[in-house]
């Protein structure tokens, strides 16, 4: 059964859906009719009058009231800020990602781009291609990389940066700009949950889900949680 949530007009309606609900993939999936895809007008997407939840991404995560990546099985989505220190220890399974490179659970080239961003604080996708050779024939895999990482919570989108032209407007799709939810939240923060078993935080996200989404199944929302 498909669950109904409120439709999306602003950046600010999509905040206020991702606090309440906590979690919110920005397109459908495991969850029939829980997206920012299926809560939008069509009409919004891609006008040419008026800004949609292309252009509501980077205010959206510049409020600092939620974290935005590929958090819902390789695809993108919102996560509260509420919510993210339990899903940061389901999805990093007790491992700060140092520790996890260390036992030989995640690849040189993961750790590589892991300590790029994590080093720069904040970095554009464009300019963390070049520092590390994707871009002209080098590296090869880094959507792949920058994938896992941010399905491990590891790494997420902090912002859209746009280029602009001669005279200062911004054109073209916005750049990813990539950060570490610590350097956005605070470690402190964002490990908040470590005391918990992982899949005690699992547990709970499960039931805080099935209460606000009571047309969806378990399985499906199970689904979405694991990545």
């Amino acid at each position: 059964m498909a669950v109904e949530l409120p439709k999306i007009r602003s950046a600010e309606d999509m905040v206020e859906l991702v606090r309440e609900y906590g979690f919110l993939p920005f397109f459908k999936g495991a969850v029939e009719g829980f997206s920012v895809e299926e809560c939008c007008p069509r009409e919004l997407w891609f006008s040419d009058t008026a800004e949609g939840p292309w252009e509501w991404k980077g205010p959206a995560v510049r409020t600092g009231e939620c974290a935005y990546g590929k958090l819902y099985g390789g695809k993108a989505g919102f996560v509260s800020r509420e919510w993210l220190p339990e899903l940061c220890n389901w999805r990093r399974d007790g491992y700060d990602f140092d520790a996890r490179y260390e036992d030989g659970l995640a690849a040189t080239k993961d750790k590589n781009v892991y300590d790029a961003v994590a080093e720069r604080g904040r970095v554009l996708s464009v300019d963390l291609k070049d520092e590390l050779n994707y871009r002209r024939g080098g590296n090869k895999g880094f959507d792949t990389v920058i994938t896992r990482l941010q399905s491990g919570t590891y790494i997420i989108i902090s912002d859209f940066i746009y280029m602009r032209d001669k005279k200062g407007r911004p054109y073209g799709w916005g750049v990813a700009e990539y950060s570490t939810p610590e350097t956005v939240f605070g470690y402190d923060s964002v490990t908040s949950a470590y005391a918990r078993e992982p899949r005690e935080s699992l547990k709970l996200m499960a039931e805080h889900l099935g209460a606000k989404l009571p047309g969806a199944g378990e399985r499906e929302i199970m689904k979405l949680l694991k990545a």
